[in-house]
C-alpha cells in the first residue's frame, strides 16, 4: 500500500467500509465513485431517501516517476453515529513519538482511517487521497521539514488537481516541489481517476499557479527551504481532492476539523496562518476553546482566480506578514 509506518500497514484504502452519513438532512449509504446503483430506503428515525454504492475500487498501477477551481462546496457529513476505530488505529495524538515527523504522520494515517468510513453522493464523483496514492513524496516531504516545533502553521483547505495532487505536497507546483523542495518519489495512481484528471506524480506538465505562487513568495524571501520551515510549516485540512462527475473541483465543508485540533498541538503551533477566507473560518471553528490558545489569522489566497491576487499577490503576502510580526521568522 505504500504508505509506510509498519503498525499502521494493515489500514484499508479509502471508501471501503459502509457508514451512514447525513447531509444536508438526507442521509447517504454510498461511496466516492460512480453512480450506479440506485436504491429507496427507510432509516429509523429519518425520512425515506434515495442511497447509491459503487461496484468498488479499480487496482493502483505505478506512474513513472494546488488549490485550484472552488467552484463548489461538498455538504456537511454528520455521522449518525460514532465512528468505529479499526483495530489497530491509533487511539490519541503522539506527541512523544521517536520524533516529531513520525507522530505527524501516525496522525495523518489516522485521520485517512477516518476519512474511509465518511462515503459522499452527489455533486462528488470522485475523490483522491494523495497521502495514500503520493504515500513515499509526502512522506519525504513531512519527515525532511517536520523535525521539531513549529510556531506558525500555513493552513490551506484542501489539493488542487495540479499540485498536491500530484505530488503529495500541500500547494504542491511540481517544479517547485522537484527543484527547491527537493522531494521526490514514485506517485501511483488513484483507485478511481477521472479522464480530466490524470495523475503523472512529478512528470505533470500542468502548473499550479497557486502553489507556484505561494511557494516562490517563500523562496524569494527566505533563500533556503531550511529558513522557512525552521519555523513554519504548511499542511492541508483535509488532505482529499473531491471531483464532480464533469471534472470539477468541490471543496470540502466540515470535515477534518478534529483533525486539526489533534496536529496544531502536536507541532506546538502558536499561530495558524489560513491561505484563503474559507481555511482561515474553518480554522477559527475548530480551533475555538483549545487550551492553550492557539491564535488564527487569515493570508489572501494566491489563486488566479482570485482578482486580488491576480494584481500582485507577493506584495499583498508581505504586506501580511509583516502585519503578524513573521518576517523576523523568515529571514536569515
Amino acid at each position: 500500500m505504500g504508505r509506510g509506518l509498519t503498525a499502521l500497514h494493515h489500514l484499508d484504502p479509502p471508501a471501503q467500509s459502509p457508514l451512514y452519513f447525513l447531509f444536508m438532512g438526507r442521509h447517504f449509504d454510498c461511496s466516492s465513485a460512480t453512480h450506479e446503483k440506485w436504491t429507496d430506503r427507510k432509516v429509523k428515525g429519518l425520512p425515506e431517501i434515495t442511497q447509491w454504492q459503487s461496484p468498488g475500487k479499480a487496482k493502483k498501477a505505478v506512474k513513472k516517476s494546488g488549490s485550484g477551481d472552488r467552484s463548489m462546496a461538498v455538504p456537511q457529513a454528520f455521522p449518525v453515529g460514532p465512528l468505529p476505530e479499526p483495530a489497530g488505529a491509533l487511539m490519541e495524538a503522539q506527541p512523544c513519538a521517536q520524533n516529531l515527523a513520525e507522530g505527524f504522520l501516525e496522525e495523518e494515517l489516522r485521520l485517512n482511517v477516518e476519512l474511509s468510513q465518511l462515503h459522499f453522493s452527489q455533486p462528488v464523483g470522485l475523490i483522491y487521497n494523495p497521502v495514500d496514492y503520493a504515500w513515499e513524496p509526502h512522506r519525504s516531504y513531512v519527515t525532511r521539514y517536520c523535525q521539531g516545533p513549529k510556531e506558525v502553521l500555513f493552513l490551506g483547505m484542501n489539493p488542487g488537481p495540479f499540485g498536491m495532487a500530484q505530488t503529495g505536497v500541500p500547494f504542491g507546483e511540481v517544479s517547485v516541489v522537484r527543484d527547491w523542495l527537493g522531494i521526490g518519489g514514485p506517485v501511483l495512481t488513484p483507485a478511481q481517476e477521472h479522464p480530466k484528471r490524470p495523475v503523472l506524480g512529478l512528470q505533470c506538465p500542468q502548473s499550479e499557479v497557486s502553489g507556484a505562487r505561494f511557494w516562490g513568495f517563500f523562496r524569494n524571501l527566505c533563500g533556503q527551504p531550511e529558513v522557512f520551515f525552521r519555523h513554519c510549516f504548511v499542511h492541508n485540512l483535509c488532505p482529499l481532492l473531491f471531483l464532480a462527475p464533469s471534472g470539477r473541483n468541490l471543496t470540502p465543508v466540515g470535515i477534518c476539523d478534529a483533525a486539526l485540533c489533534r496536529q496544531g498541538p502536536l507541532l506546538g503551533v502558536r499561530l495558524v496562518v489560513g491561505v484563503g477566507r474559507l481555511a482561515e473560518q474553518r480554522a477559527r471553528r475548530a480551533l475555538a476553546g483549545l487550551t492553550p490558545e492557539v491564535q488564527v489569522e487569515g493570508l489572501l489566497h494566491p489563486s488566479p482566480r482570485n482578482p486580488q491576487a491576480n494584481k500582485g499577490w507577493e506584495a499583498v503576502a508581505k504586506e501580511r506578514l509583516s502585519e503578524l510580526g513573521l518576517l523576523p521568522l523568515l529571514t536569515k
